[in-house]
This record gives C-alpha cells, sequence and structure tokens, in this order.
C-alpha cells in the first residue's frame, strides 16, 4: 500500500518502532503472518514504510491497547480500523468529567504528601502513601500519584526548596510502602514469564524507578529479581545469566552521559545472549534521541504493558 502523500518520506523500521510503540520483531512477524505492513525496500534491503501504513499502524495500536487481538485487527483498512476505534471510545463527556474529577483528587493528595515532607512528619507521609494505594490499586497509585509526586519532590529539591534529607526521607518512606504492596499480591501462577531483572548501572544512585517498574511488572504477572542500583555490565551479564531472566531492565536518570549509556548498553547487548531481551527507560534523553539495536525503550510507565505483550506474543511464536 502506497503512501498517498508524496511529500512524506517513507519510514525506517526503528523510526516506525518510535512512532508506533511496536517492536521490530513484531512488524516483521505480522509481514509473515498477516501480509501486513507491506513495506518497499531500500537500495540496501532495509525496509521502508509508507505514511499510510505508519497511520493505520498507530491505530492498530490503540486497538490493542484496547484489549483487541491483532489477528482481528492487523491488515484491515484505515476506514475500517477508525470505525472499530470509534466502537471502543468511551463518551467524551463522560471521559472528560472522570479525567477531571481524578486529577482533583490527585492534585489534592500530592498537596497533602509534599506537606507532610517539608514539615517532617514522616508518619502523616507513610499514612497518606499507604492510604492512597489501597484506595488507587497498585497500578494507578504508581502510575497516577507515585511518578508525578517523585518528579515535584525532585524539582522541589532543585530549586532549593526541599533539602537534601528531605527527598532521602520520602525515598526512604516510599519504598517501604511499595515493597510492601509488591509482597502483598497473591503470587501468579504458572511460570509467571517473562522473568525480569532489575538493576542500574555504576554512578546511577537512584533506584525508586526501579521499584516502580517492578510493582507494575509483577502485577503484570512477570517474576523479578531485583539487584538493586549500581551493578557493573559483567555482574549484570553474570546474574542474567545465574537466574535465567528472560529480560534484563535498566534505569537511566539524566545524570549519565550519552555516551556512557550508549556505550555500556552497547557492550551489556554484545555480551547478554541473544535471546535475552534488553530494555531501558527512565528521564535519560539519550536512551530517544539515538535508539540502538536490541535494545527496547520506555520512557513512561504506561509503556511496560506493552511490552511485556509483545514479549509474550513473540515467545508464543517461537
Amino acid at each position: 500500500m502506497e503512501s498517498s502523500d508524496t511529500a512524506t518520506p517513507d519510514l525506517s523500521i526503528a523510526a516506525v518502532e518510535r512512532e508506533t510503540g511496536l517492536g521490530k520483531d513484531t512488524l516483521r512477524v505480522w509481514e509473515r503472518r498477516y501480509a501486513f505492513p507491506t513495506p518497499t525496500r531500500d537500495s540496501a534491503g532495509d525496509r521502508l514504510y509508507s505514511y499510510a501504513q505508519v497511520q493505520q499502524l498507530k491505530l492498530i495500536r490503540r486497538l490493542l491497547d484496547a484489549g483487541m487481538r491483532p489477528g482481528k485487527i492487523v491488515g484491515l483498512d484505515t476506514l475500517q480500523l477508525q470505525a472499530l476505534q470509534t466502537q471502543h471510545s468511551p463518551d467524551p463527556k463522560q471521559t472528560l468529567s472522570r479525567t477531571k474529577n481524578a486529577e482533583h483528587a490527585v492534585a489534592s493528595m500530592l498537596d497533602t504528601l509534599l506537606e507532610a515532607i517539608s514539615t517532617h512528619d514522616p508518619e502523616a507521609l507513610r499514612h497518606g502513601l499507604s492510604h492512597a494505594q489501597m484506595r488507587m490499586g497498585l497500578s494507578s497509585f504508581v502510575t497516577d500519584l507515585v511518578a508525578p509526586l517523585t518528579s515535584a519532590v525532585g524539582d522541589a529539591w532543585a530549586q532549593g526548596r526541599f533539602e537534601i534529607f528531605e527527598e532521602h526521607l520520602y525515598t526512604e518512606v516510599l519504598t517501604g510502602v511499595l515493597r510492601s504492596a509488591i509482597a502483598s499480591l497473591t503470587p501468579q501462577p504458572l511460570s509467571r514469564r517473562p522473568k525480569v531483572l532489575l538493576t542500574t548501572l555504576p554512578q546511577e544512585l537512584h533506584g525508586l524507578g526501579l521499584l516502580m517498574v517492578e510493582a507494575l511488572l509483577v502485577l503484570e504477572g512477570c517474576a523479578c529479581v531485583s539487584l538493586g542500583t549500581q551493578t557493573p555490565v559483567t555482574d549484570i551479564v553474570q546474574a542474567a545469566l545465574a537466574h535465567e531472566v528472560d529480560v534484563v531492565a535498566l534505569s537511566f536518570s539524566n545524570i549519565q552521559k550519552a555516551s556512557t549509556v550508549q556505550a555500556s548498553l552497547r557492550e551489556l547487548r554484545t555480551q547478554l545472549p541473544p535471546q535475552t531481551a534488553l530494555w531501558a527507560g527512565g528521564a535519560c534523553t539519550a536512551l530517544y534521541s539515538r535508539p540502538l539495536e536490541g535494545v527496547s525503550t520506555v520512557r513512561h510507565l504506561s509503556g511496560l504493558h506493552p511490552l511485556v505483550s509483545q514479549w509474550r506474543s513473540l515467545e508464543q511464536q517461537r
């Protein structure tokens, strides 16, 4: 299928992955199984995707997130996909009302929790976090409250409104709440795959991101092995082999130099077995400015679910 917009250049498979959130392996499997997408090839034999196909893939991705199966939608034309999107879209007025109410509630909780930090009241902070976790459920607690709260605490420290000990207090209390919540989850049946190794590279001290990711992965039914922070590449590889993990997941903040991040990921990708997936996420812009072959990036916590689903889909096809 050719693009109707000849002024829009075709995209490489790496660019399509970034645009749609659909992995390269998924695109190749769909091409074989469903005869869609249908890329052309450049002079080097690499795939090129038209603008129209990329737009279809974006619609497909939205429908997958809504719970539809690839076999029901991959290969449908744009009008058919748009019709399905309309059917699966909630009433905008109801959605807007719920969104505003939820945003107001979260804003109120953020103010209360920030006040507990600034007044040096760890009990109020612990109670507020624990109560919010029970009310919201672990997934929404992590994505809708903890993520923005962590950013707000970091901003307050950077602006001089919080001292470093206040940031440490927040980290310590939240770590306890999250670990307790994770431990209370009912174990998932069967294999609990993928099995994911979680850590950071040396000089990367921030471990809250790892803990937030662990909570969401456990909710997805994954088995998690956490090494904490600052693990050298060789030790990560040894641990991955010893624990027979399916995925190595790393968290990066913006303190790392881009060259260090890129070099470390290349080294890790080279040393890990080819079948071991490598995921990287966090606030580090170097992860997204120059994506690496064989490394899946997750800019936001909401991207974890599609990655897990993609891994399981590919595993079923092996």
